[in-house]
């Protein structure tokens, strides 16, 4: 609030209330304050007093009265400063910059509003509208009379006041200005030479009454303007009465109130308040205890961090940095001597970050370069999951990078140490002269090598185990903190309800020594602290009584389980979120699969070490066959135990089965086309060892026999091969196709991985047999390759024969293979349908050229046919010759029905050039001489052909010989 003239603010009041106004203090000797004037004889008079002590409640001192008032109120209502009569008062004592302020409503008084005088204006509404009806019909007579005499008085006065010059009644009216001078006082009237003469005296008294006129107007005007109001000044001069009667009585009720005011505050309220004074001085003395001993325990802060990071104890370290953080910040926050305590913690915190970081790192370190063989097979679990609680803690969370690079580096030194380990147990190696590792190994024998290869799947099965138990302990960890971290949601979700009832203030006393118990502790552990803090609880408890003991039990467990779930609030801020720790866990499912590639990477590395001269192409078949179960083995195991289907080193072994079956292939192709290049096409004696072979594929293991020594109760060799009742005769080079393709089938049973290339090649040998063969006997490739003088009926039936026994088990192989290979790879059985229609084209080919060989012999003999004795004549015999000759090469090599078969060809063909012949000698079936001579032809030969072995059933239908008569 604003005040003018140098005036202090004024408490408010109501209409009839006091209002005091402050003041400066008065001088040491008070000066008396004068009386009113006489128009108030009645006022009393009072001693002067200052005014800066004002009115106790408790005491009462110097009576202050409103006659002690600097002002009275007439010369307050008349200040002649304002130019308008104001009706505030305050205004006109404290002068127009005084401003009021708008005074608070009471609140014990209730809000009145217009609808609250609604019932009283219903009301009062008619009888007011009769009012105001009566006044504007029937004026009052005095308010007439009233009117009349002012309106008479204000004209003769306004008529008067007309006399005096208007330049008097200007507002900027001022006789020091010359132009208004000169007209008030008009001098050139007046002589200026110097004397005064008697006109001018005249002219200057008559100035004088003029003026003297003018001032009596002006006065009998104001005198009839205070006359008129008179009755209100004397007005407000008996009611200035009335209320310094009242302000007498408010005076001396107030000095009772103050005495009994007095009374109360001495007898009722020195002694409780005293009381609860000394109780808050005793509370704040009792949390300035606890403060000091906090400040105590949280100076004791370093070197109790110091402490536990001797010892390891990182996390613990790291709650009791955040927990004094927490109470720096909240409790302590302000306190001068902690200043810089706070980014001492901040730095200790990024110290502890580092020396995590590199303790796990010399932890990995340590833990996968160790002996692979050592138990157990995690190296110090508690360090480990001290050390991975505290970096997901502090969002370290690329720890497990640090453990992927230990883990690379320690799998190289995996092989290298195994490596170094064989070659000193062979002394054909010279260290100091081959220093490469790779040039080492390739200089080692297959066996050796072989040794040194499953000691490396070996130690790289251990390395895994021990990979899968220390990312086990670490997933463990993970999760355990992703339970607590929901643990912690729900409470905080069960936590947001509103409490039933506030808790006492010695529980939260007890909270509080619960965190110092935590922060003063000296041990090494943080639950040595929590259990301290707990017996501290329960002796309070204890001495407070079981309900108090039950409720402080209550908030201790609580704060321990804050504790545990990261200590503070900002502890729990620094814990990853869920949806990071279920990223960890993926990435330690990612770094288990890593190492399985890595040890898959490392062992490719050793297998192309060794191939890189071509050693591994070069291996035998059981050879090979051994190192492809090594492989599938360590594969398997891998998969098993890492859940990962690494294909980096079954590629490598697939290049090396590929470039091994190439090998394979050639080295057999080569092997069969030098058989056949030198097979004679003679029936071969069939060794014991080969009917056994045949014997167990009939049984249906479709593998190679193990060799048996030979013994002296061996059997002898057979004429024929024996399969499923028939006998085969067969050269050579066909009993060793048939240990080849074996071969072949058991090779895709040792590595089923090449089945589709081994197939392959398997068709293309035995197209190679077939084209070759064809060549050689169909094409008479034997007579230049071989020698021979001719390609005789036997060669032609023992290669179909050949032919036959292939065919018969290309099936059996197309079956064999058909269970090695996955169901998308069955399209490429169809090269066995291929290989078998060429063979039977091939076998059709034979007997078509068997069937032309005899045709050609029939076209020469029965060309020199003719019908005359004697009977039978010498081209039947002839005939009869060549046909028992045929008979007796191939009946021996060929089944009874293909032979049948093959004769009544034969017989077909013999037919058909005996009957040209006949229609060309013209002999007809007449019954005449040459007729019968042809039938006794036609008898012999039919006789001879039934008579050879097998063919006495043969139905040679010799009638077709004779023209149709037409």
């Amino acid at each position: 609030m604003a005040s003018g003239h140098g005036s202090s603010p004024l408490p408010r009041g109501g209409r009839d209330g006091i209002y005091h106004k402050e003041r400066d203090p008065p001088p040491p000797r008070c000066r008396t304050i004068c009386s009113l004037p006489d128009v108030c004889p009645k006022e009393p008079t009072g001693e002067g007093r200052g005014l800066c002590d004002g009115p106790s409640v408790v005491a009462e001192h110097d009576r202050w009265t409103v006659y002690s008032s600097k002002v009275n109120l007439p010369a307050a209502l008349n200040d002649p400063r304002l130019a308008k009569r104001e009706s505030d008062f305050f205004t006109k004592t404290w002068g127009l910059d005084f401003a009021e302020t708008e005074v608070m409503p009471s609140f014990y008084l209730p809000n009145i509003t217009r609808e609250h005088f609604g019932p009283y204006l219903q009301e009062m509404a008619q009888r007011e509208r009769i009012h105001e009806r009566c006044k504007t019909i029937c004026p009052n007579k005095d308010d007439v009379d009233a009117v009349s005499s002012i309106t008479t008085n204000h004209d003769k006065s306004r008529a008067e006041l007309e006399q005096v010059p208007k330049i008097f009644m200007k507002p900027d009216f001022a006789l020091e200005d010359p132009a208004t001078f000169n007209a008030v006082l008009p001098w050139s009237h007046f002589n200026s030479a110097g004397g005064k003469s008697s006109r001018d005296v005249a002219s200057s008294k008559l100035l004088q009454e003029k003026l003297s006129h003018y001032l009596d107007v002006v006065e009998v005007s104001i005198a009839r303007q205070i006359s008129l109001r008179s009755e209100a000044f004397f007005h407000a001069m008996s009611s200035q009465h009335e209320l310094q009667d009242r302000l007498e009585e408010t005076q001396r009720a107030v000095a009772v109130l103050r005495g009994r005011t007095a009374a109360i505050d001495r007898v009722m309220c020195q002694g409780p308040l005293r009381a609860v004074r000394t109780a808050l001085t005793r509370n704040n003395c009792v949390k300035l205890h606890n403060k000091l001993k906090l400040m105590a325990a949280v100076h004791q802060t370093q070197p109790t961090v110091q402490l536990l990071l001797s010892t390891s104890e990182f996390v613990g370290a790291l709650e009791l940095i955040s927990t004094t953080k927490e109470v720096l910040q909240q409790e302590l926050q302000g306190i001068h001597s902690f200043r810089h305590l706070g980014s001492q913690l901040c730095e200790l915190e990024k110290l502890i970050d580092k020396m995590m970081v590199e303790d796990f790192s010399m932890y990995a370190r340590s833990d996968l370069n160790r002996s692979l063989k050592d138990e157990p097979l995690v190296l110090e679990k508690e360090r480990l999951e001290s050390l991975v609680f505290g970096l997901l803690r502090q969002r370290k969370l690329d720890f497990l990078d640090i453990y992927s690079e230990e883990m690379i580096l320690a799998a190289k030194a995996i092989v290298s140490q195994c490596v170094a380990e064989n070659v000193l147990l062979i002394e054909d190696i010279d260290t100091e002269v081959v220093t490469k590792l790779a040039d080492q190994m390739r200089l080692m024998t297959f066996p050796q090598w072989f040794e040194l290869l499953k000691t490396v799947f070996e130690s790289f099965l251990l390395f895994l185990q021990k990979i899968k138990a220390t990312l086990s302990v670490i997933k463990n960890v993970v999760l355990e903190v992703l339970a607590s971290n929901q643990r912690n949601r729900l409470l905080e979700e069960a936590g947001s309800a509103p409490p039933v009832q506030e808790a006492p203030d010695g529980l939260s006393l007890l909270q509080g020594e619960a965190e110092l118990a935590y922060l003063t502790h000296e041990g090494l552990f943080i639950s040595d602290a929590l259990n301290e803090a707990s017996r501290i609880q329960q002796s309070r408890a204890e001495a407070d009584g079981s309900e108090s003991a039950s409720g402080a039990t209550e908030s201790f467990v609580s704060r321990e389980q804050s504790f545990m779930s990261g200590g503070t609030a900002s502890g729990d801020n620094m814990m990853p979120s869920d949806l990071e720790l279920n990223r960890v866990i993926n990435n330690i499912q990612e770094l288990l699969h890593t190492a399985s590639d890595v040890s898959h990477d490392r062992c490719v590395k050793v297998l192309t070490a060794r191939a890189k001269d071509g050693s591994l192409e070069r291996l035998s078949s059981a050879e090979f066959v051994c190192l492809s179960r090594a492989v599938e083995g360590f594969v398997r195991d891998t998969e098993e135990l890492c859940g990962r289907r690494s294909v980096s080193l079954r590629g490598a072994l697939q290049s090396q089965a590929n470039r091994f079956v190439h090998r394979f292939h050639e080295e057999r192709k080569t092997k069969l086309s030098l058989l056949l290049d030198n097979e004679r096409w003679k029936q071969a004696e069939v060794p014991s060892e080969f009917q056994d072979l045949v014997n167990s594929i009939a049984d249906g293991r479709i593998t190679l026999p193990e060799r048996k020594i030979p013994g002296p109760e061996d059997r002898k060799p057979t004429e024929f091969l024996l399969v499923n009742g028939q006998k085969y005769a067969v050269i050579g080079t066909v009993l060793l196709l048939i240990r080849i393709f074996l071969e072949y089938c058991q090779c895709v049973n040792d590595i089923p991985s090449i089945a589709t290339d081994m197939l392959t090649r398997l068709s293309d040998l035995l197209k190679h047999f077939n084209s070759r063969s064809c060549q050689l006997v169909l094409g008479a490739g034997a007579l230049q390759v071989v020698g021979l003088k001719t390609i005789t009926t036997k060669n032609l039936a023992l290669a179909s024969r050949c032919l036959q026994l292939v065919v018969h088990y290309i099936p059996i192989i197309r079956a064999h293979f058909e269970t090695k290979l996955q169901p998308k790879q069955f399209s490429v059985l169809r090269h066995f349908d291929h290989i078998t229609k060429d063979y039977n084209d091939h076998i059709a080919e034979i007997s078509a050229k068997l069937v032309a060989i005899m045709d050609s012999l029939f076209e020469k003999v029965l060309s020199k046919y003719e019908v005359k004795a004697p009977m039978p004549s010498a081209c039947f015999r002839n005939v009869c010759k060549q046909m028992a000759k045929m008979h007796e090469a191939i009946s021996e090599l060929l089944p009874e029905e293909q032979t049948q078969m093959l004769f009544l060809r034969i017989n077909a063909s013999f037919k058909l050039h005996l009957k040209r012949q006949l229609a060309r000698l013209g002999v007809v079936n007449d019954g005449g001489p040459q007729n019968g001579l042809v039938v006794v032809d036609v008898a012999f030969y039919t006789e001879n052909v039934q008579a050879l072995k097998s063919l006495d059933q043969l139905d040679l239908n010799m009638v077709e010989i004779w023209e149709q008569k037409r």
